[in-house]
Parts: C-alpha cells; structure tokens; sequence
C-alpha cells in the first residue's frame, strides 16, 4: 500500500481548502498559513497590487488585498504540488493502459491507424528515459494547475464585478427615481443616501454601491463630495461612475439639486424603456432559436432515424440518445441561459421580488456596524439584548402564523405544497406501477404512465397556488398608480397624512380597498401610519408596493408635506405598469408559436405511431410479395424482420412528456420572465400529450 501514500498526500493537502467551506477554523487556519508563507511578498508596492485592489473593490469581497492574495499563492502552490502527484500516478496509468504489445494494437487497428502502435513502445524505454516521462508529466499537470488555479482566483474577481455592474445598471433608475422623490420631500442629502442605504433590500446592487459613500462619511467623517468622488473611482458600473460624478460636481457648484436629480430620473425613464424595447427583442429572438433548434431540430432529427431504422438498419439506440440525453441536456442548458442573459434586465422592470427591508431597531445603521466589525473594532449596541429576545418571538410567532392560517401561507410560498404533494406522487407511482420488472423497456412502461400522472399532480398544485397568488398581486399593483395619485391629490390639498389615509379608505380602489381598510383599522387603534404602510406592505408582498411603501414612510419623516413624492411615486409605478403589460402584449405571440410548435410535433409522433410504423410492419410481415398500402411494394422493406412498433411508441411517449415538460417551462420563461410561470404551460402541453397517446 505504500505506492498509494503519496496520493493520500496530496489529497490531505487540499482538505483544508475543502473543510473551510463549512467550518470556520479551517479558514482561520488557511489564512494564517497563507500570511506566514506569502504576507510580506503581497504587501509591497507596486502596480501589480494597484490593480488586484481596485478588482477587489470592484467585486465587493469582504477581506483585504493581503488575505485574498496570500491565500490564491496558498493555493496555487497546494493544487500545483497535488497535480504534481497526480501527474505522476498520471504516467504510471499511461504506462499500465500501454503495456499491450504494439503488434496486437496493429492487428486491431485497421491499416490508416497503424500509427497508433508506436505509442506502445513507450514501455520499452529505460529508467532514465522513465524519469524523464514522469518529470514532464508531474511538471506538466502541477505547473497547469498552479497557473490556472491562480488565474481562475482573480478571474473570479472580474467576473463578481461584471456581474455586480449588471445589477448596478439594472437597479440605478429606481434608486435615483428613490433619491429624487426623497429630495422633493426636503430631506437633507446625507440623510437621503443613510435612507437609501437602509432599504438596499429593495433597491438593489446601486444601493449597495452607494452605501459605501454613506460608510466613508459616518463611520470615518468623509465629506459627501469626497464619498462620492470614491465611490464613482471604484464602481464597475460605467452609469452610476458618471451619475456619482456628475452629482458631486453639482453639490460642489451649488447647483440645484432638484432640478439634476429630475433630468437624470427623465433620463433613466427613457433608457427604461429604449431597454424593454432591447428586452423584447432578445426574448423573441430566443423563441425563435428554441422554436427552430429545440423543438424542430429534434423533430426532424427523429423522423430522419426513424425512416432509416425502419428501411435500412436499426437506430433504436440513438433515437434513445437524442430523446434521453440530447434534448433534455440541450433545453436544460437553454433555460440556463435564457435565465443569465434576462435576470438583470427582468429586475428592472420590476419582474423580480424584493425582500423586505430590515428595520432598524436602534440607531446604528447596517452600513456602521458592518464596517466597524471588518476594521476590528466593537459597536456599542444597547438594544442588542431585546433585539435578541424579539428576534426568538418573531421566529416562534411566524411558526405560529403558518399554523394558524396554512391556506394563506401555501398561497404566500407556493414552493411549500412540494412538501405534501410530492411524497404523495411518489406513493401514487408505487402503488400504480407495482412491481417493477427489471428489463430496462418494461421498467420504462411500467413507471413512466404514473410518472406522468404525480408530474401533472405536484406540478397543477404548485401552478394553481402561484397563479392565485400571482392574480392577487397584479390586480393590487394595477390599482396602486391610481392610489398613489389620488393620496398626492388629497394631501396637496392640505389634508393631513392620517386624514388622507382616512379618505382614501371611502375610495374605490378595487383589490387594495380591503388592504387599505385594514391598515386605517391599525392607525385607528393607536399604530403609527408609517408603522401600518409597513404592515400593509408585509401583507401585499409586491416589489412595486414595496418600494412605494419605502418612499411613503420616509417622506413622512422629513414632512408632512409628501404630494410631491407620492406623484413621482405613483409616475415610476405607472412606469413599470406600462412596460410589464408592453412586455406580456408582445410575448403572446410567441408563447402562441411555442403552442403550435409542440403541437406539430405531437401531430408528426402521431402520425408515425399510428400509420407510418405499422405500415411498414405490415410490409415487413408480408414479405418479398408482400407490398405497401396503395399497391406500392415492399421492395426493401420485405427483406428486414418485424419492426418492434412498441419501442417506437414508448420512445415517442416519452419524447413528447420531455418536450412538454422543457417547452412549457421556456414558454413561461419568455412570456411571463420566470420558470415558476411555465407550471401551468407544462400541465396544459402534459395533459394534451396524455390525451393524445391515449388514442393509440
């Protein structure tokens, strides 16, 4: 067993980097490790360093230049000694695969191939010739591994800070629609960005960006100009690097504020939409891709096999490979791209749910006590101890809130009927495939029928509880634009804020009115206003009240006076109305094309199940003499045996669930911007595959 020790070795070596994923000594270990071996090398001037600080600051990773470059050198130099081994244990396989005498592989190989038996020859060589084998393997795979180890690390860097740019330009327009609502509003500047680094929640990776101007100037006294002239050096994001350029210049100038802020939020209304029109054409260029490549190609491919399998040789087991392996790979690897290419552009436009935005319980702001912990230093907190306490209430009350009411917590979290439909589906495939043969085929017959059955059961439920919940949620965001504007109308008026909410209550505002009438009930038994919006807000749990409900509660706080805020409110919901009803009005034409698509192909499988296949088996049967329908002989097809029609049957049953089951996740994808939405798609084109293979 001593040849395998050094592979232990190596493996041992790259433990720590595996364990400090789930265990925090490991890491603490891994990093004093790395400062020993690597701390001073990193430390030195120099440009090199100049540009991994600013790629760090741009990815927004929570350690120093020192630790993170200490630690890539670690473990560059761990994975390249482990591929050293590796290498070694490498050439040891090649020389075992090759032992077999180059006469033998001659014999086997046809004559243009005879080339390939010189490579046996390599057993021949001597120890020195040996040595030097396994040294250029070692070398090799260790060298590549080091290097590519060491790139991959700070190409991690670039790709977290392309990424976080994305999100950047896909959040900045609500974040500056945010800033010019709260500056109408005569809130102080610096306390505007404190706000909005509160509720980056809701506002997204802008915030985040802009909350490191707002940590420069309260935890280390920087002046506004300064913050933001850093923030604008260091963001990936081109946009808010001239936005945060532009308003520094601004502030410093003594220029209006109000009026910058304006002409940048028109601005960033207009890229909205020139955006959504670019959106619309990326998802319809998709469609036609899937459309052609996914469900065409595969179509055409299959018929083509069949045809030459029926008349020529049998090609069984790659329409097994197509239909198993290529389709489901394809349409998987499809929807994951489909998913990166739009999650950005989706969330601006208001696709994508928020969470709620924490309340701060005490003085100190997120921003503070993050920043003061990565420095070293301790945050006085007096209400740690009841934060704690409340904390535990809220984690046992939510418990026995999902207990009090499950129908409004499964309509809440659709997800959580997977955790009773799906052990159900699986009892039904049990009961209903009973005893499984071992054939592979019968296997495949006997299961895939209820396989299909607890698919459309676990998949109906999940479907009809977020559709629900869906339609609750748009018919409210559908009324919130009228809300907002007549609470502005009512309040320039010079109506107070609970006397406005007071009449809004006797307004028809269709699906809000019951939530409204609920948050006038809590200020009518003492609750503050802004504290019932919040509540409001929780019970609605929609990205558009969400960030409408932020700019309500803290307008309230720097006056009573909030009509100018709740119209730029009640604009940019209008905004995103308009452009999510221009998306869905656009994508129906190709989740029609999709619809027809697959139902081509179920007519085509059809077709080849229930005619074509059985004819050729007739002629099949009937031999030399015997002929085709119509009086067309069977020339060919008489000389091959009985074709195995329920093979084909089975395989085109199960081609047309796996393309159901992908084309109607991507129809959902495309038409509504998210997976969960192909649910009911899947359960429609499941139930008309079931319906038309219970006719053969």
């Amino acid at each position: 067993m001593l040849w395998a020790l050094p592979l232990v070795v190596a493996v041992l070596l790259l433990l720590p980097i595996a364990a400090e994923r789930v265990a925090r000594p490991a890491e603490l270990l891994v990093t004093r490790v790395a400062i020993s071996l690597f701390g001073d090398y990193v430390a030195d001037e120099s440009p090199r360093k100049r540009d991994q600080q600013s790629r760090l600051r741009a990815a927004h990773v929570r350690t120093t230049h020192r630790v993170y470059a200490a630690r890539t050198l670690l473990y560059s130099l761990l994975f390249g000694v482990s591929g050293s081994v590796v290498g070694v244990y490498g050439a040891a396989a090649l020389l075992w695969t090759l032992r077999i005498s180059g006469e033998a592989v001659r014999a086997a190989l046809p004559a243009a191939l005879g080339f390939l038996a010189d490579l046996t020859r390599v057993t021949d060589l001597g120890l020195a010739d040996l040595f030097v084998l396994v040294f250029v393997s070692s070398a090799t795979v260790g060298t590549a591994l080091a290097l590519g180890t060491y790139v991959l690390r700070w190409a991690m860097l670039d790709e977290r800070a392309s990424n976080r740019a994305s999100g950047i330009e896909a959040t900045l327009p609500r974040t500056i629609a945010f800033v010019y609502a709260l500056s109408r509003s005569g809130m102080a500047f610096p306390a505007i960005l404190d706000t909005l680094t509160r509720n980056r929640d809701v506002y997204g990776e802008a915030a985040v960006e802009i909350g490191v101007a707002v940590r420069d100037m309260n935890t280390f006294g920087t002046d506004v100009l300064t913050a933001l002239d850093r923030m604008a050096d260091r963001t990936p994001s081109e946009n808010l690097e001239e936005f945060g350029e532009n308003l520094a210049s601004v502030l410093g100038s003594g220029q209006s504020l109000s009026n910058f802020l304006k002409g940048q939020y028109e601005r960033y209304q207009e890229e909205a939409e020139a955006q959504q029109r670019q959106y619309l054409d990326l998802l319809s260029t998709f469609a036609e891709a899937y459309v052609t490549v996914l469900v065409a190609g595969p179509l055409f491919l299959i018929t083509i096999l069949v045809v030459v399998g029926l008349v020529l040789q049998d090609t069984l087991d790659l329409l097994r490979v197509v239909v198993y392996l290529a389709v489901p790979v394809a349409s998987l690897a499809f929807v994951a791209y489909i998913d990166s290419s739009t999650r950005t552009i989706s969330s601006t436009l208001g696709d994508v749910r928020s969470e709620i935005p924490p309340v701060q319980v005490s003085g100190i702001t997120d921003v503070e006590t993050e920043a003061a912990r990565a420095d070293g230093g301790q945050v006085a907190d007096e209400w740690r101890a009841s934060r704690e306490r409340l904390a535990v209430y809220e984690t046992y009350e939510s418990v026995l809130g999902w207990l009090r009411s499950p129908a409004r917590t499964l309509l809440r979290n659709p997800s959580y009927s997977f955790a009773v439909t799906v052990p159900v589906g699986l009892w039904w495939v049990f009961v209903r495939a009973g005893a499984i043969p071992l054939a592979p085929l019968a296997a495949l017959r006997a299961v895939d029928s209820p396989v299909v059955e607890a698919t459309l059961f676990v998949t109906g439920a999940f479907a009809l509880l977020y559709e629900i919940d869906k339609r609750r949620v748009r018919s409210i965001e559908r009324v919130i634009p009228d809300f907002l504007d007549r609470f502005a109308s009512i309040n320039d008026a010079g109506v107070s804020v609970v006397q406005s909410m007071e009449r809004l209550t006797r307004s028809d505002l269709g699906a809000l009115s019951p939530e409204l009438q609920r948050a006038w009930e809590d200020v009518r038994w003492g609750a503050d206003v802004r504290a019932a919006f919040r509540r409001m807000e929780r019970r609605i749990d929609s990205p558009m009240m969400t960030r409408a409900t932020v700019l309500i509660t803290n307008a309230m706080t720097a006056s009573g006076e909030i009509a100018p805020v709740l119209e730029i409110a009640a604009d940019e919901a209008r905004a995103s109305r308009r452009l999510q009803r221009e998306r869905r009005q656009e994508m129906v034409t190709y989740m029609l094309v999709i619809y027809i698509a697959y139902l081509v192909f179920i007519g085509i499988v059809f077709a080849l199940s229930t005619s074509f296949i059985p004819a050729i088996d007739s002629a099949n049967l009937s031999g030399t003499g015997g002929g085709l329908p119509g009086g067309v002989s069977g020339g060919v097809f008489g000389s091959l045996g009985s074709v195995d029609t329920g093979a084909y049957t089975l395989l085109f049953y199960h081609a047309a669930v796996i393309q159901a089951t992908f084309s109607g996740l991507i129809a959902g994808q495309l038409g509504e911007g998210s997976i969960a939405d192909g649910a009911k798609h899947v359960v429609i084109l499941l139930t008309l595959t079931v319906i038309a293979f219970a006719f053969l």
